[in-house]
């Protein structure tokens, strides 16, 4: 069974987070919801607490075989600032793991060097982003080599579908597409 990562961060985007949680967990993917200190509670970005699973202190790279982060712009900053995220970051990247990001989360990946050329973000993060290719709105779902990125809010199905394929297979991430009733999201 597939293990992915991801870290949890005060400010993070909730509908992002748990659409992507959700769908993964529908796919059979074990999903750990990474704490980055020893409080467990997590406040969103528009006031939700979730409870994490874990500390991520001590999850390495040769234990997960993706790390997704969640955007939001508060928990973007955190997560682009945390010694240990993005330690784990460019750990995943010198092993050719899988590594995805949604909305802000873009930026972090790209404090921690690992963002590659041709990307999408929420619209205006990519001023911070100093990487050429950015996609825009060109699809929902953006994938170059090891990393996947993702625009907001609204794609979060449509990226966990995407991750699902990517760690599952086509086969369950059509099933799911169908069951979740996300026709619009591009065949991924």
């Amino acid at each position: 069974m597939p293990k992915v990562l991801i870290p949890i961060a005060t400010g993070f985007e909730e509908i992002e987070a748990v659409n992507i949680i959700d769908v993964l967990r529908r796919a059979g993917i074990e999903v750990i919801m990474g704490a980055l200190d020893e409080h467990m509670l997590v406040k969103g970005a528009n006031g939700i607490t979730v409870q994490c699973d874990r500390v991520i202190e001590g999850i390495s790279a040769d234990e997960l075989d993706m790390i997704v982060l969640p955007g939001g712009m508060g928990g973007t900053k955190v997560l682009a600032h945390d010694h240990g995220v993005q330690t784990l970051l460019k750990e995943m990247d010198a092993k050719g793991k899988n590594i995805g990001a949604i909305c802000a989360a873009p930026y972090a990946l790209y404090t921690a060097g690992v963002l590659k050329e041709g990307y999408t973000c929420y619209p205006s993060v990519e001023d911070e982003i100093k990487v050429t290719g950015y996609q825009g709105d060109k699809s929902a779902v953006v994938q170059t080599g090891n990393i996947m990125t993702s625009r907001g809010p609204a794609t979060a199905i449509c990226f966990g579908l995407a991750i699902v394929k990517k760690l599952s297979g086509v086969e369950v991430s059509e099933r799911l597409r169908g069951g979740l009733l996300a026709e619009y999201c591009e065949k991924i």
